[in-house]
């Protein structure tokens, strides 16, 4: 099954972009445990990511390990896997991140590069490309503080600083360009407007069906 993924730093605007993307082009099947995207039935990925943000990570390295955080952000690796062998593969197929960006949270969070789980990960389909939704970390700064601000997950510190963030940022996109180093990569310009991203993707999804 052939398949492409979406993957980009935090607020770099891939959830706008698929929503959109969705609207536009609705023969691109587009799978992510983002709320918005998940089909009935699939609640459960959304209240175990709740879960995380509220129980987990405020109680990290004292009431849960990472290793415990790893194991419950598999369930959204093993979500999107799971979709993906479901597909047909009459239309086109965008996963978002999938589990790269999963995997260099955790390596940043502390978990063991030779975790068994994340070397299990790195078995699974591997896409036919990649779009990297590039976005300077200092912009994504200023897009996440205008809102609820970003989350322990994408920033280094007790506090979200935006020196904390830049470097949690630069960190994160090192390691998840590293992880997809063999793999065709088109980078994206994510500063632009988002009908400029979504033409991007429409065009390639389409060539690489032709």
């Amino acid at each position: 099954m052939q398949f492409h993924v979406l993957l980009g730093p935090d607020q770099a605007g891939k959830s706008t972009a698929l929503t959109a993307l969705r609207a536009r082009a609705p023969r691109v099947r587009v799978l992510s445990v983002d709320n918005r995207f998940l089909s009935p039935g699939h609640e459960l990925i959304g209240r175990l990511r709740g879960h995380l943000m509220t129980d987990v990570l405020p109680g990290l390295g004292t009431a849960y390990s990472t290793d415990f955080m790893a194991a419950l952000l598999q369930t959204a690796v093993l979500h999107l896997r799971d979709q993906l062998a479901t597909a047909d593969g009459t239309w086109p197929v965008l996963l978002d991140s999938y589990y790269y960006k999963i995997l260099a949270k955790c390596r940043l969070a502390g978990v063991d590069d030779n975790n068994p789980m994340l070397s299990w990960w790195r078995t699974f389909p591997q896409p036919v490309g990649v779009f990297y939704l590039d976005v300077p970390p200092e912009t994504a700064w200023l897009r996440g503080s205008t809102g609820s601000g970003p989350n322990p997950l994408e920033y280094h510190g007790d506090q979200p600083t935006r020196e904390g963030f830049v470097s949690y940022q630069e960190q994160l996109g090192k390691l998840m360009l590293d992880e997809v180093s063999g793999l065709p990569v088109r980078v994206i310009d994510g500063t632009g407007p988002v009908v400029d991203t979504v033409r991007v993707l429409r065009e390639e999804l389409a060539d690489d069906r032709r």
